[in-house]
């Protein structure tokens, strides 16, 4: 498998604890923790091209780039060339957007992250 260079900021596994799918169509607010609870993530997805279960585990991992030797890539993730490598190819979900909100709480040494990207993929 290829590396991923310098892109990749962050990769955990987690557990799906709680989905709600209620407030809007086709997409679903996952609540997620590791197994050994020191981090918990908000993730909203697209639920017709990700369906998540309850207790099912999903891997996560945030980059700067897509592509494979951490460089900046100028154009966009659909627009590579036929057979070219990219992170996407590693991963089933991939979102492209901005950490809408990061929290790092002083009373414990968990951490929170609330991943809403603006669009997907």
């Amino acid at each position: 498998m290829a590396t991923t260079g310098d892109s990749t900021l962050f990769e955990e596994v987690f557990s799906v604890d709680k989905i709600d799918d209620a407030k809007y169509d086709r997409v679903a607010r996952l609540e997620c923790s590791t197994s050994d609870k020191s981090t918990f993530m908000t993730l909203d997805v697209n639920s017709e091209l990700f369906p998540c279960f309850e207790k099912e585990n999903i891997t996560v991992a945030l980059a700067t780039s897509l592509a494979l030797d951490g460089s900046k890539e100028e154009k966009g993730w659909r627009d590579v060339t036929t057979g070219e490598a990219t992170m996407a190819d590693m991963y089933d979900y991939v979102c492209h957007g901005k950490i809408y909100k990061f929290e790092d709480t002083a009373e414990s040494m968990n951490m929170c992250v609330a991943l809403f990207p603006s669009s997907d993929y």
